[in-house]
């Protein structure tokens, strides 16, 4: 279980400094899939990289199954079995898929063991196993890839910020199966998602409404969604992608 215990965090600007997440608490329960959403600008992403460890908060606590990680870097929370994907894939030059794949695992996968995480998401193995890390991958493909390495990891929270960001809408269609398919597979995961698409918050089995860095709700699907209906923080997939 995480716990957010009144985390405020704060950020420099021409300005000086300004308070981006305000005293927040919250709780993101095991084995539930949960959507943190909000309009942009309210704090989901910063939030994100709280959580995981790229970001430390100026005041309050995070715990992770009782254990203080508000110090714990993002390597040290990744051991903890904290995963995180983000909004825009990292590239690496000179690395294959296959390469990426064993990292992540933290073991010696043979190609048949690499090749299913690569199917799960939606990519035909034998086409990308063995291709770099680079420019040459469009971003839908190494967003799925970033899930893939996820799944590989077998995480106890896989944390993802935005992961329908610069994607197709075969693409987009895909990920909201293969998030199905992680909730439905695996009970002991628990997943949190940062994303204001209509369709993953369908899915959702708890949503939490961040705006202007506070919690504004934060409950059941059915709770929430109608409170979201034609406001910015419930866009379909179709607005997307016009």
């Amino acid at each position: 279980m995480l716990e957010l215990q009144n985390i405020t965090f704060s950020a420099a600007d021409e300005g000086g400094k300004v308070d981006i997440i305000r005293d927040i608490s919250l709780t993101i329960e095991d084995h539930k899939y949960t959507v943190i959403t909000g309009p942009n600008g309210g704090g989901k992403s910063t939030l994100a990289k709280l959580i995981v460890g790229i970001e430390k908060p100026i005041s309050g606590r995070i715990l992770w199954n009782g254990e203080d990680i508000t110090d714990k870097s993002i390597t040290e929370r990744a051991k903890l079995g904290i995963g995180f994907a983000f909004q825009q894939p990292v590239r690496f030059k000179g690395l294959t898929v296959l390469d990426l794949l064993r990292i992540a695992a933290g073991k010696t996968l043979n190609t048949s063991q690499a090749c299913e995480y690569l199917s799960k998401v939606g990519l035909c193995a034998k086409d990308y196993i063995n291709r770099e890390v680079n420019a040459s991958l469009s971003g839908g493909e190494l967003k799925r890839i970033e899930i893939a390495t996820v799944l590989a990891r077998n995480v106890q929270l896989a944390v993802f910020d935005e992961p329908e960001a610069g994607i197709d809408l075969w693409s987009f269609q895909n990920l909201i199966q293969v998030f199905q398919e992680m909730q439905a597979a695996d009970k002991s995961r628990s997943i949190l998602i940062i994303s204001h698409q209509e369709r993953i918050l369908n899915i959702a089995d708890e949503i939490i409404v961040l705006s202007d860095g506070r919690v504004k709700a934060q409950g059941s699907r059915d709770e929430i969604m109608p409170t979201l209906s034609g406001t910015d923080a419930a866009v379909s997939a179709c607005e997307m992608l016009h």
